[in-house]
């Protein structure tokens, strides 16, 4: 019975790590930690919800930038009521032209990690003239780099705290607090650019 639970919560998790680059209040970070904590027992688990989580995660970029590029009118709708978002898509798409292979990976890395970045930047190169193959391999290596990430964090948040809810608390305020800490890096370089 306990593996039939800790085979939902992994399902939802990747459906929810493949859904939050559309939507991205959904909570999947916290899914893959509590499907990290569910399956600990398990022998090779957190190998698997890893790769699980990277592909989960490439496929949902896969899926938004296949959208932006077609130009979907719920994505074209949600663009014109948001100007905010729609101010931030134009910004990175700015600031992608000219930069160079290693300045570029690195932005889709860190997107990853920031609150709705992924969002944001998959919608920019959806809506670039350019061609999105680069993007594909930084994409992949993000998917990856963050994957590794939050199930690593949940893995050690559960060998150093004895009870689930705790670990689960503890990883997830650890993942929010880093969250907070590179947006806010992000935001800080953004403004000393400007000047």
């Amino acid at each position: 019975m306990a593996a039939i639970g800790s085979s939902w919560i992994c399902a939802l998790a990747l459906f929810a790590v493949l859904g939050d680059a559309l939507l991205p209040f959904i909570p999947s970070g916290t899914l893959v930690i509590l499907a990290v904590l569910k399956t600990e027992q398990v022998s090779g688990a957190p190998v698997l919800l890893g790769l699980g989580v990277a592909v989960a995660s490439f496929l949902g970029d896969l899926l938004l930038l296949q959208l932006a590029r077609r130009g979907a009118p719920v994505l074209q709708r949600r663009l014109a009521r948001r100007p905010k978002l729609a101010a931030s898509v134009a910004r990175v798409q700015q600031s992608l032209i000219g930069r160079r292979r290693g300045g570029a990976a690195a932005m889709v890395v860190i997107a990853r990690f920031v609150p709705a970045g992924r969002t944001v930047l998959d919608l920019a190169i959806g809506h670039s003239p350019s061609h999105p193959h680069r993007f594909l391999h930084w994409s992949a290596l993000a998917a990856l780099v963050w994957a590794a990430y939050i199930v690593t964090l949940g893995w050690l948040n559960s060998h150093w705290f004895n009870t689930a809810w705790l670990s689960l608390a503890v990883s997830c305020a650890a993942a929010t607090a880093i969250s907070t800490a590179i947006a806010r890096m992000v935001r800080r370089h953004r403004r000393l650019a400007a000047l």
